[in-house]
């Protein structure tokens, strides 16, 4: 009932004649309150062009050779690659490290385009195949993608050798998957299509984007106090020329992949870990079933957090990458990497 109601009020603002005529005006305010980005990552930027997503922006660090390691940040409102600072910092002294900025995100091109599972998928592709020359890579993903990782890793199995899925979609039981998620995996989207250039569509993701709400949105995903570095790294970075495009292209549903996830999980060879706890987005009640019936995956439960075990518990989960890439590397030894106790960054 309530996304019934928000869908005709959007769709009926969108046509209205005052959004029309108070587009203008909205751009000049919104263009006063635009903030500089700094660098998500400590780390050297470099840019892709592709056909469908624009230019795509990746940091890297090769400087200790070795395997390469991809790191793919999840898709929210205000989603960057600082959400895997922390294992880029700690895997880049043993691994060649990368970490893409998916599009409409970051660095990468926000412009008015369609964004969609697909736009996702490529620029992953596009990414594996510049760092992926010698050999595979081995992807860490988070949240939403986690279903475009393993969407590439079923497509082109050579650029992939293994997955670690941060707290995934895909897992949830049938009777635990939101509606807006259901709709949005039928292609059934109760949001209007023409939210994401629209007067209100932008003046919702003003609301969604303040400190206010950013700071209430990320206190779900932290057990203890939110990381300071990630709340002002999430205002930064959603007060960008084009931020609201791909956001309120998830947020209309448009980036859920169609059909069951797990179809697609099923069809990967590499071998997979699936890091998991409690998650305010997600649940995980067909996980353990799933494992059970594919013998690639394994998961680990990493206590006490709520969906960026990263940020709240780096040792336990560096310690179960530690383990997988052990268990299933047979032709070289691993080097080890780096484990330290305690949180990431400050929390506020």
């Amino acid at each position: 009932m309530i996304a019934a109601r928000l869908s005709s009020a959007l769709h009926d603002l969108a046509e209205s004649p005052l959004a029309e005529s108070g587009a203008q005006a909205l751009d000049r305010l919104l263009t006063r309150r635009q903030v500089a980005l700094e660098p998500a990552l400590l780390a050297d930027r470099h840019e892709i062009a592709t056909a469908d997503a624009g230019i795509i922006s990746y940091y890297a660090d090769t400087s200790a050779g070795g395997p390469p390691v991809v790191l793919l940040h999840g898709i929210h409102a205000a989603a960057s690659a600082y959400e895997m600072r922390p294992l880029f910092e700690a895997l880049r002294k043993h691994r060649s490290v990368y970490a893409l900025e998916l599009p409409g995100f970051g660095f990468s091109e926000r412009s008015s385009r369609p964004y969609t599972p697909t736009t996702y998928v490529h620029a992953v592709e596009h990414l594996l195949r510049n760092v992926s020359i010698r050999e595979p890579a081995d992807v860490i993903a988070l949240s939403l993608s986690c279903e475009y990782a393993a969407k590439v890793a079923v497509e082109m199995p050579e650029l992939v050798r293994s997955l670690v899925l941060i707290s995934p979609t895909g897992f949830s039981a049938d009777h635990e998957t939101g509606r807006l998620e259901r709709f949005a995996r039928r292609k059934k989207s109760p949001l209007p299509s023409a939210l994401a250039d629209s007067v209100p569509g932008r003046l919702f993701y003003e609301l969604l984007v303040s400190r206010l709400s950013l700071r209430y949105f990320l206190r779900r995903s932290f057990e203890s106090g939110v990381d300071r570095g990630l709340l002002n790294y999430a205002f930064e970075t959603s007060h960008q020329p084009g931020a609201w495009r791909a956001p309120l292209a998830f947020v209309a549903g448009r980036l859920f992949p169609s059909g069951s996830p797990r179809n697609i999980y099923a069809h990967v060879r590499a071998p997979v870990l699936v890091l998991y706890d409690h998650d305010a987005h997600t649940r995980f009640g067909a996980l353990l079933e799933f494992e059970d019936e594919h013998k690639n995956f394994s998961s680990r439960r990493v206590s006490h957090t709520r969906g960026l075990p990263q940020f709240e518990a780096p040792k336990q989960t560096l310690e179960a990458l530690q383990h997988f890439y052990e268990g299933f590397d047979t032709r070289r030894a691993v080097q080890p990497i780096p484990i330290h106790g305690g949180r990431h960054l400050g929390s506020a």
